[in-house]
């Protein structure tokens, strides 16, 4: 399941940990390539052994221990993707960290637009989608490729270049954390009108729930 979201305030900031947002069936994914690769490294090592019999064996030790470093190298990346967001009253900063590397952005208020939902972007079904005869899952395995590769669920415009952060986190979490978010900037957190629209409909359904 995915980490709750933290809210950590400060006297001069608030730390919004978003934490590990991959589902399960997305880290069952990670670990699949994660073998497969390995698989392949081992069956390299294998067909060098002894490595330094010939030259060719010599370039598949150098190959399989390229993949191992490969399928380790992406598979932690992935496994352990934190992404973090700061607010103070200059920048809003998204953090991306792995455990080989931490990327830092920094956006200055006034350059920035408002902050919209985008949710999972549409993509073109796949022909066998509703078909009694897709026995090979293609439309389940494209929403699984949709989710790898998800960008982030949240966005703003900056000097002309859309900004995609919040990756995993939907509707029911962005409304909560836009909603933080707002508490500590006030009106300098400007909104998409899409999250009106959102709040009502949450309001409806917890309405009937109610009811």
């Amino acid at each position: 399941m995915p980490d709750k979201i933290q809210y950590n305030w400060g006297s001069d900031h608030l730390h919004v940990v978003l934490g590990d947002r991959a589902a399960p069936r997305i880290k069952a994914l990670y670990w699949g390539e994660f073998l497969l690769t390995s698989g392949m490294a081992t069956v390299f090592l294998i067909q060098s052994l002894p490595i330094m019999h010939s030259v060719l064996h010599l370039i598949a030790g150098i190959g399989s221990a390229f993949l191992y470093a490969l399928a380790a190298y992406r598979f932690f990346s992935r496994m352990f993707f934190r992404e973090e967001v700061w607010l103070d009253e200059e920048y809003l900063m998204i953090v991306n960290a792995t455990p080989f590397k931490r990327k830092i952005r920094r956006y200055e208020w006034q350059d920035m637009g408002a902050i919209h939902y985008a949710g999972k972007m549409q993509k073109t079904d796949h022909p066998l989608k509703g078909q009694c005869y897709d026995y090979f899952g293609f439309e389940t395995q494209e929403q699984l490729i949709q989710n790898i590769h998800d960008e982030g669920n949240l966005y703003f415009n900056y000097q002309g270049y859309a900004v995609r952060f919040a990756i995993g986190v939907y509707s029911w979490d962005a409304e909560e954390m836009v909603s933080m978010m707002k508490i500590y900037m006030g009106n300098n957190l400007r909104l998409g009108p899409e999250w009106t629209r959102m709040a009502q409909q949450s309001s409806h359904y917890d309405m009937e729930d109610e009811g």
